[in-house]
């Protein structure tokens, strides 16, 4: 009973206590007023912005309102969907850049190597290459401001290189190879973010494209490289999309428009008031009637996606990989007036069958790439899920399915997880920072090489390989490196060709050992009817 009445009590003082509290604070700032009014959106603005008011008032220690107001847009675009985001003043500039596709700058990739900035190779016809810098060459000044040392933060270290169009940055290099210093006056320009990776031939009639995002200069890029493989000789085209997470709508379905006869439909667009926007290819598409290969995988998402079903709904070409990522939306950009922005979703995006291929995003994970892959989807054709209800025909009759991406006419499993960790190394640098250092210390020995030589008849030496192995081990590295020596010699020498030649000469090694370029050409020296149902998809062995 009497812990009964102290519990009471208790609750009595508490209540009091608030009641207290309360009053106090009235004596301030926050009298009871009249109720809000209006719409609900301006109901819960009106809310906003009295909460932020109050904090900014009266909370008991000083508070960055800039910062709860960032956190409380990250926490409202949440709700709404995975891809609606915000995107800060200090990374607007970044974002900006790779869509428009160019920055302005020297024209120079460089790694921060020991405590100086070290050449990797400079951009063709950039200013740097123009002026005569080299791979290999350290950075030491930039209108005299020291540049090595390990002081300088990344971010100042870039804005000494960049600056206005057509201003004059002065320079000093050390060149290794000749341990002389030399003085370079730049002009800065605006220097490519190329979307476009390369392009080659894979044998006399099969042309090669990769495209690694939709930027505004991607439709360019396409037409240049389509145009070059077309005057080699290219009869059929393999068309690269995977890993390519999207981008610009428009660049997508101008890429789709080249291999569409006119009025086919490429996709269309409903928002919310239901309000649809068709989008129909145009005359002259520069490889209508000819054969077209997609390589899509789980990470070839949007703008990809438009071009894979677009294809495939109108029984065009062949679709091969992986299913697809599964974003099915499309986003607006919104300045918000002090540097930052908001990319909304504002509709749905079609295939011209009609289906939706976004996948379902109500749960916590969002189907991440790594269920997939322990599902067995990547690894197994009759792992992918098929949802009859979302069955669509094409007009020749091929059954396609929505409700999460684009599964492929023609089916390439996942390479194996010990491949994996190969592919995980070239994406971290692993690869490219290792073969800096060799062609650091032996670059004289790769001179003779040309760029076709190079990629016919450059081997790996064991010696090499031995040395890379030694490398990893040092940085804790535990891998069965005898077992996949094929895979990591490959890695090598595009690396390596990568720093000498570009990006034509890495596709070009690459094509001769990839799962997917390889079923393309067994298919393309292969004159057959593929089956019309996507159910029975072709599988690599």
């Amino acid at each position: 009973m009497k812990s009964k009445l102290l519990v009471f009590f208790l609750t009595i003082a508490i209540l009091l206590g608030g009641i207290l509290i309360g009053s106090q604070l009235s004596r301030y700032h926050y009298v009871q007023g009249p109720l809000l009014s209006g719409t609900s959106s301006e109901v819960a603005q009106e809310k906003m912005q009295r909460l932020l008011s109050f904090i900014e008032q009266d909370y008991v220690d000083a508070v960055n309102t800039d910062s709860i107001v960032t956190v409380t847009i990250n926490e409202i675009l949440a709700k709404l969907d995975p891809h609606s985001l915000y995107i800060p003043k200090s990374a607007q500039a970044a974002v900006a850049e790779q869509m428009q596709g160019d920055f302005v700058g020297i024209g120079v990739n460089f790694y921060r190597y020991k405590d100086s900035v070290a050449v990797i190779r400079t951009v063709k016809g950039g200013p740097s290459e123009k002026a005569g810098l080299q791979a290999g060459d350290r950075i030491l000044l930039a209108e005299g401001d020291t540049l090595f040392g390990n002081g300088m933060e990344n971010e100042s270290l870039i804005k000494k290189l960049k600056g206005p169009i057509n201003t004059q940055v002065n320079v000093q290099v050390y060149r290794k190879e000749s341990q002389s210093f030399i003085d370079f006056n730049l002009k800065r320009d605006r220097i490519p973010i190329v979307s476009v990776d390369g392009h080659t031939m894979l044998n006399d009639s099969l042309g090669y494209i990769k495209i690694n995002r939709f930027a505004a200069t991607t439709y360019e890029e396409f037409e240049k490289a389509l145009r070059s493989v077309k005057d080699s000789g290219a009869q059929q085209l393999v068309l690269d999309l995977r890993d390519n997470l999207g981008g610009y709508m428009g660049m997508a379905t101008q890429i789709s428009d080249e291999f569409l006869p006119q009025n086919t439909p490429i996709v269309y667009t409903k928002n919310k008031e239901g309000v649809t926007a068709k989008t129909l290819a145009t005359a002259g598409g520069r490889f209508e009637n000819k054969q077209v290969y997609v390589l899509v995988n789980e990470r070839s998402a949007s703008a990809s996606e438009i071009i894979a079903g677009a294809l495939q709904d109108n029984d065009v070409g062949t679709i091969v990989g992986r299913r697809t990522f599964g974003k099915g939306l499309v986003q607006r950009e919104m300045p918000l007036g002090d540097g930052s922005m908001v990319r909304l979703t504002i509709a749905r995006y079609y295939t011209p069958t009609g289906r939706s291929i976004q996948k379902p995003y109500g749960n916590e994970d969002y189907e991440s790439a790594q269920d997939r892959y322990l599902s067995g989807e990547l690894q197994y054709k009759d792992s992918i899920p098929i949802v009859d209800s979302l069955a669509y025909q094409t007009p020749a009759g091929k059954t396609v399915y929505g409700g999460g991406g684009i599964i492929p006419d023609v089916f390439v499993p996942i390479e194996e997880q010990g491949a994996l960790v190969v592919q995980e190394l070239e994406r971290l640098g692993v690869f490219s920072f290792y073969c800096f250092e060799e062609l650091d210390t032996h670059r004289a020995s790769y001179k003779n090489f040309s760029e076709a030589a190079f990629v016919r008849d450059y081997e790996v030496p064991d010696s090499l390989f031995q040395d890379f192995e030694r490398y990893l081990s040092a940085s804790g590295v535990v891998f069965d490196f005898d077992t996949h020596k094929e895979a990591i010699q490959r890695e090598l020498k595009a690396a390596l060709a990568y720093q000498l030649f570009g990006d034509n000469a890495v596709l070009a090694i690459r094509a001769q050992s990839d799962p997917m370029i390889l079923k393309v050409l067994e298919i393309a020296a292969t004159p057959k009817q593929l089956p019309n149902q996507t159910n029975n998809i072709h599988l690599l062995q």
